[in-house]
C-alpha cells in the first residue's frame, strides 16, 4: 500500500462523509433534525468516536512495534556481522576470501533494503545469498589447533544468526497493519464526520473546519502507514548501523 495514495483516499472518504451529512440536512424533513434526534446522534457519534479511537490506538501500537522490532533486528545483524568478521580475522589469513564474501553480502543487503526502487525497498531476495557461502566457507575450514577450532565453532554460530536474521527480513515483507482494521476505522470516521456535517451550519468556516479536521485525521493515518514501510518514505529506519559495519568489515 502506498501511504500517500491510501491517505488521500482516506481523506476523501472522511471529508466526503462530512459533505454527505451537510447535503442530508437539506434533504431530511425538519422533524428528523429536532432536539431529541440531535441528542441521539450525539450519543451515537460519541460511541463511534470512542471505538474509532480504540482501533486507531491498536493500529499505532502494531505499526510502532513492528518498526522498533525491525530497527532492533537490523542493529543486531550489523553487530553480529562485525563480530563475525573480527573472529575470522583472528582465525588466520585463510579466511580472507570468506571475509570478502561477508562484506559483499553486507553491501548487497544495504543496497536491497534501501533500494531507490520503491517496489524493492525493504525486501530481500528469496534466492541463496552470500551469507550461505560464508557459512559453507567456515564449515570447510580445517582448524590446526584448539584455538582455531573454538573460533570456527563461534563463527559458525554467528553466521547462522546473521543468515536467520536475513531470512527473517524476507519473511517480514508483509504489512503489519491489518487491512480490515484500517477499513473499519475509515468507515467509522466517515460516519462520525457525516454526523458532524449533518448539524453543521452551511457556511465556509464550518466547511473549512471539517476539511482541516479530516486532513488531520488522514495525516495521522499517513504516519501510521509510513511506520509500516520502515525502509522507504518519510520515516525510515537508519541505514547507519549496516553502513558503519561496512566501514569496519574486511579490515
Amino acid at each position: 500500500m502506498d501511504p500517500v495514495e491510501v491517505s488521500a483516499t482516506i481523506f476523501l472518504c472522511i471529508f466526503g462523509g462530512a459533505l454527505l451529512g451537510m447535503w442530508l440536512r437539506n434533504v431530511l424533513p425538519e422533524h428528523h433534525l429536532d432536539t431529541e434526534t440531535k441528542d441521539v446522534m450525539k450519543l451515537g457519534a460519541g460511541l463511534v468516536g470512542t471505538m474509532a479511537a480504540l482501533l486507531l490506538g491498536l493500529l499505532v501500537a502494531s505499526a510502532k512495534s513492528s518498526y522498533d522490532s525491525t530497527s532492533s533486528e537490523l542493529a543486531q545483524m550489523a553487530a553480529n556481522a562485525i563480530l563475525l568478521d573480527r573472529m575470522l580475522a583472528h582465525y588466520g589469513p585463510e579466511t580472507k576470501e570468506i571475509r570478502v564474501v561477508l562484506k559483499t553480502a553486507a553491501t548487497g543487503t544495504v543496497d536491497r533494503l534501501w533500494s531507490k526502487n520503491s517496489n524493492e525497498a525493504g525486501t530481500l531476495s528469496s534466492q541463496s545469498s552470500p551469507t550461505e557461502v560464508v557459512l559453507t566457507g567456515i564449515q570447510q575450514l580445517t582448524p590446526a589447533n584448539s584455538y582455531q577450532r573454538a573460533i570456527q565453532a563461534q563463527a559458525e554460530s554467528l553466521a547462522l544468526s546473521v543468515g536467520q536474521m536475513r531470512w527473517l527480513f524476507f519473511e517480514q515483507r508483509g504489512s503489519a497493519i491489518s487491512v480490515p482494521f484500517l477499513v473499519v476505522v475509515v468507515f467509522w470516521l466517515s460516519v462520525l464526520f457525516m454526523s458532524f456535517g449533518l448539524f453543521a451550519p452551511h457556511n465556509a468556516t464550518a466547511v473549512v473546519t471539517l476539511m482541516v479536521s479530516a486532513l488531520a485525521v488522514a495525516g495521522a493515518l499517513f504516519l501510521i502507514l509510513e511506520l509500516d514501510h520502515p525502509f522507504s518514505g518519510l520515516i525510515q529506519i537508519s541505514s547507519e548501523p549496516l553502513r558503519n559495519a561496512l566501514s569496519i568489515l574486511g579490515r
